[in-house]
């Protein structure tokens, strides 16, 4: 608390009340350590577009349920456009990636189509919202 009331100009006791109300409020929703992917033998990543048979309240409930529990898949938008589904995900190779296409992308329920997109290089990752 001391470094961020010095960044922004408050004691570290008026810091960790203001933080504290943050955290009260919702707006700091918890706190997350970001892994290097490459150290951690993730090379790849994924950008993989899916639709769906259909777009029934069930259909993307079942979905939903089993991306959440495919621990590569790191997010998953419901999206508006040509596809359902905007999905990231790490890979170790292209084999890993093969067959995690072959035994859990391709059984998602209800997928009707799988467009996969290799990133090349991240040029601007995520470091938060523009606040």
């Amino acid at each position: 608390m001391q470094e961020l009331g010095e960044q922004v100009g408050l004691s570290t006791s008026a810091c960790h009340r203001r933080v504290k109300l943050l955290e009260e409020r919702k707006l700091i929703s918890g706190y997350h350590a970001h892994l290097d992917p490459d150290i951690l033998g993730f090379g790849m990543l994924f950008y993989v577009e899916v639709s769906l048979t259909d777009q029934s309240e069930a259909t993307l409930v079942e979905f939903e349920d089993a991306v959440r529990s495919a621990p590569e898949i790191l997010e998953a938008s419901l999206v508006a456009g040509a596809s359902d589904y905007l999905l990231r995900l790490v890979c170790e190779d292209a084999d890993h990636f093969e067959r995690l296409h072959r035994t859990r992308l391709s059984r998602l329920p209800h997928v009707a189509r799988i467009q996969s997109n290799l990133a090349i290089r991240v040029v601007k990752p995520m470091t938060g919202l523009p606040v």
